[in-house]
């Protein structure tokens, strides 16, 4: 004789269901949540490898000297500015001239890279040498007419800091974005302090260091267009003969699965347990606002080696 459920079997079976439904959702939700993960982790590699290819490439301009000239080559001029100098913990806008016009930092104490170099070609360039936005410059017919490429870290609209490259166009300064989401953007500069140089780096340290060293030198010069050339000279930025660069990106939303705080060393744990004063080489994300520490992050960081000294 057939009969139908009996209020407790029912309940048991509705009990049963409701648990298989509440598994299944979790399930769901781990996966979800490990998909955003995964995509936010990969958009960032991408982001980071290419930020790097950018530094790099710039970075190696400024060791290019112009040889399709009928005079010397301006970068040759000992009385030059450097090819290469940097501000540490400082931001810059992007209309100023250079990095004449510093700012306080943004993310984490984030550097600021500036590189000069010889561009190829007439008035328009011809397409061999472009700057780090990816626009031709010209042969300089003096130093100062050398070509631009600065890195900085500024905020968008959105308050979302970003790597920014600026650059000096046809019709004044200008600055892209070139990788949003950055924790911290720091350089260290290896100097050749041999004598005479060999060209092989024998100590690293950050822009305030060599500013620092710079202190220290006797100018000579009559008025101040003398003073600076006698700086031109003797700069411990034309000593640099190699530079580091760290970036540290986070992804767009907090889709990391776990809750873990953690530390990022961007130069390694050495560099950062002996050089705490160097603000943003490391980055703990329990010092972080609430609502970025459980972003994905990964530091992307290289070593640039130049041909020869920077600035001639």
């Amino acid at each position: 004789m057939a009969r139908g459920w009996t209020v407790a079997e029912f309940a048991i079976a509705m009990l049963l269901s409701l648990l298989v439904v509440l598994c299944a959702g979790g399930l769901l939700l781990a996966a979800t949540g490990g998909y955003r993960s995964n995509g936010s982790a990969m958009q960032m590699h991408e982001a980071g490898c290419h930020a790097l290819a950018v530094l790099a490439q710039s970075v190696r301009q400024s060791a290019y000297v112009n040889w399709e000239v009928a005079t010397a080559p301006v970068e040759l001029d000992a009385a030059a500015a450097p090819a290469i100098v940097g501000l540490d913990a400082r931001s810059i806008s992007r209309n100023t001239d250079g990095i004449s016009n510093p700012l306080a930092a943004v993310a984490q104490g984030s550097d600021v890279l500036a590189v000069r170099f010889a561009g190829s070609g007439g008035a328009a360039g011809d397409g061999s040498v472009l700057n780090c936005a990816g626009f031709a410059v010209r042969a300089p017919i003096s130093a100062e007419e050398r070509g631009w490429s600065i890195f900085y870290v500024g905020l968008n609209a959105q308050r979302e800091p970003e790597l920014r490259c600026k650059y000096r166009g046809s019709n004044g300064w200008g600055a892209d974005a070139i990788v949003r989401g950055v924790d911290s953007f720091q350089v260290l500069y290896g100097l050749d302090t041999d004598a005479p140089p060999d060209g092989v780096p024998n100590t690293y340290a950050n822009a305030s260091a060599i500013d620092t060293l710079d202190a220290g030198l006797l100018l000579v010069g009559g008025n101040a267009a003398e003073l600076q050339r006698d700086w031109n000279r003797k700069t411990h930025w034309k000593r640099v003969c190699s530079v580091k660069v760290a970036l540290l990106l986070r992804g767009e939303a907090a889709s990391r699965p776990d809750s873990v705080a953690g530390q990022f060393d961007v130069f390694g744990s050495a560099y950062a347990a002996t050089h705490g004063s160097d603000e943003g080489v490391r980055v703990v994300e329990s010092r972080l606002p609430a609502a970025q520490q459980r972003r994905v992050r990964q530091v992307f960081s290289t070593t640039i080696l130049l041909r020869n000294r920077s600035g001639g």
